[in-house]
């Protein structure tokens, strides 16, 4: 399925699940002669993770600067082995957040490094919602699970670079860069909104609201067509009403949400939403191949955007979160297409009538669970003075 793009002077390769992503990782770190950053949720004890581990091992032998940055609740149960074994052949592992009470809701302990970036020599950039671990969950899901990335090539790869590197510093310091470095990366984030190809975050002070600010553009501007597919599926109350507003102007809306079980409260939380947004005449596609962990849209065959942030309080409020979006119809249309193949050869539509069907009980649960969302998300103080939930 990987497709590549010339757009607006970049070299865009959009590349499917693990089984596209990984060997291109690892032959850009191999063909490294200078430095490799790479920063991920969840880094596992697998195949997958022993790959990677090798090739920056053997970058790091041979003199590359070799920086991984790993979260610390995501990654927890990365062996010391592991680790030791890296920083033994030279790879500098630091740990964003390190966990002590997992189970904490103090906010700043849920605030987590859920980006999967990787950056080599400062000029190929993959802009990812893939973590380090084996494509297939394994049990009795044998299919991979559903994600994208985008190997990057061009001037965002410097902008990249400058923001994976100023994150390193953060954290190795746990203090901030030089006040006109962070000057330098408000300029260049401001300036590539205006292109065809623009890096787009959401961190914990400058760019809070960024990745929601530009779904929330493109939704607005959509004159046909909206498709998203999103593993963890929660949009507050702003979201909500963009795409209502977008379905009663006659614009077709598109979901591809996750089928499979993986945690029960967001599940049915999610499911709470389905009878409002049915009602408004938005498809609602259920994924049931394998656990779907794709978090991307097209709008009107024009507008993509791929990367690590889900719709829902965890991503748009508290987690570092890094999306790349793209207006160019020739990218937007491979993203389009594989996402309608997957509608219809993995997924299953729900209808409103069906929907409507499921007993007193289930909806009962559905509503609890979104309401203990709502709650848990008021507790943690980031519903007040949104009303976004």
């Amino acid at each position: 399925m990987s497709s590549t793009h010339l757009v607006d002077g970049h070299i865009l390769t959009l590349l499917r699940n693990g089984e596209e992503y990984f060997p291109r990782l690892v032959a850009a770190i191999d063909a490294a002669t200078r430095t490799v950053y790479l920063e991920t949720y969840i880094y596992a004890a697998d195949t997958c993770g022993r790959l990677v581990s090798q090739a920056l091992q053997r970058a790091a032998k041979r003199g590359v600067m070799a920086h991984l940055l790993l979260d610390g609740f995501g990654s927890a149960d990365l062996p010391d082995a592991w680790v030791n074994e890296l920083r033994g052949a030279g790879v500098e592992v630091l740990w964003y957040r390190p966990e002590i009470a997992r189970f904490s809701l103090r906010r700043h302990r849920l605030r987590r490094l859920h980006r999967k970036l990787a950056l080599v020599d400062e000029h190929i950039a993959f802009v990812s919602g893939i973590n380090i671990i084996n494509d297939v969950p394994g049990g009795r899901i044998m299919a991979p699970r559903l994600d994208y990335t985008v190997e990057v090539q061009g001037a965002t790869a410097g902008q990249i670079h400058f923001v994976m590197r100023r994150l390193w510093t953060l954290v190795s310091w746990i203090n901030f860069r030089r006040q006109r470095e962070r000057v330098k990366l408000l300029a260049a984030h401001k300036n590539t909104e205006q292109h065809k190809v623009a890096f787009v975050l959401r961190d914990n002070l400058r760019h809070r609201h960024d990745i929601e600010h530009a779904y929330l553009k493109a939704i607005a501007g959509a004159r046909r067509e909206i498709i998203i597919a999103n593993a963890y599926f929660l949009p507050g109350l702003r979201f909500r009403h963009a795409l209502l507003n977008a379905a009663r102007r006659g614009v077709r809306v598109v979901l591809l949400l996750q089928g499979q079980v993986e945690y029960r409260l967001q599940h049915f939380a999610t499911r709470a939403l389905y009878d409002e947004l049915l009602r408004a005449g938005m498809e609602i596609h259920e994924y049931h191949a394998s656990f779907m962990h794709a978090k991307v849209a097209v709008v009107d065959g024009y507008w993509a955007t791929v990367g690590s942030s889900n719709i829902d309080p965890f991503s748009l409020w508290l987690a570092r979160e890094a999306n790349l979006v793209v207006r160019d119809a020739g990218f937007a249309e491979s993203l389009r297409a594989d996402l309608l193949q997957e509608i219809a050869h993995s997924a299953r539509l729900i209808s409103h009538s069906a929907w409507r069907k499921h007993g007193i009980w289930m909806h009962l649960l559905m509503r609890i669970s979104y309401t203990m969302v709502r709650f848990l998300t008021g507790v943690i103080g980031y519903a007040r003075g949104h009303d976004n939930v």
